[in-house]
């Protein structure tokens, strides 16, 4: 029985240090990729073929990291601001109604196959969060950190549960293409990734109407929070946010 090389581990050791000691993370990862390929034994050739297979297959990552720099330029230079201030002029705008908006569309885009429509870096921090909390603002006045940490937070459950329930309707969707070749890997025939699709429409059907069902329940709990934060009592009803609204 051969003993057991441990040698190529030495690349994890690097990650681990190198992120610990706060290096920059490009110059991290490439080092840990270099020490584990000449561990293994490879020539420098195969080794940058590697480096360049690996970075082809994941080209659609790189492009998505390009965007980032763009979106801070963007919220560095009153993305958020001017969000929150053109929600405020429109009348009736609430919170749960821009929320519900928001997942109808995301869970429709993903069930097309538009998953990189939006999303929480690019769509859910610098626009539909700080709509829904100057949508909040302009009802309530100025908001509480609690109540802002869960707006916040359900901003990022609509495209979170959006997403995950909306991309398994579309067939060319990589889950759906794995969940065929299993079945057909261990004899279950007949089942093609159509099949899946559609099988997958009444669970994203009934994900709409649970969490739609838990954005209208929103506005009550948003007030309850604020008058248990400023310890005065409320009777929240839909009316007296439309009287607000309306004044």
């Amino acid at each position: 029985m051969s003993e057991l090389n441990l040698l190529p581990l030495t690349g994890i050791l690097v990650v681990v240090l190198g992120f610990a000691f706060r290096f920059n993370p490009l110059l991290v990862v490439t080092a840990a990729g270099l020490i584990t390929g000449w561990a293994v034994d490879l020539n420098f050739a195969e080794l940058l073929a590697t480096f360049g297979e690996k970075f082809m297959n994941s080209r659609q990552l790189a492009s998505f990291l390009l965007i980032l720099p763009v979106i801070a330029i963007l919220e560095r230079y009153g993305l958020q601001n001017r969000a929150k201030s053109w929600i405020a002029s429109i009348k009736g705008a609430t919170t749960a109604r821009i929320l519900s908006v928001y997942f109808v569309v995301r869970e429709t885009s993903a069930a097309l196959g538009l998953l990189s429509l939006a999303g929480q870096a690019q769509t859910v921090r610098p626009l539909l969060a700080p709509m829904a909390l100057g949508a909040a603002a302009n009802v309530h006045g100025d908001l509480p950190k609690e109540v802002k940490d869960m707006i916040s937070a359900h901003s990022a459950a609509c495209d979170n549960i959006a997403v995950f329930f909306g991309e398994d309707i579309f067939i060319a969707f990589g889950a759906v293409l794995l969940m065929d070749a299993f079945l057909k890997e261990n004899g279950i025939a007949g089942i093609e990734p159509l099949h899946i699709g559609l099988w997958a429409i009444p669970t994203a059907i009934a994900a709409l109407i649970v969490h739609l069902f838990r954005l209208a329940r929103l506005e009550a709990k948003i007030c309850n929070k604020i008058a248990e934060l400023r310890n005065t009592p409320t009777n929240y009803s839909d009316k007296s946010i439309d009287s607000k609204e309306t004044a």
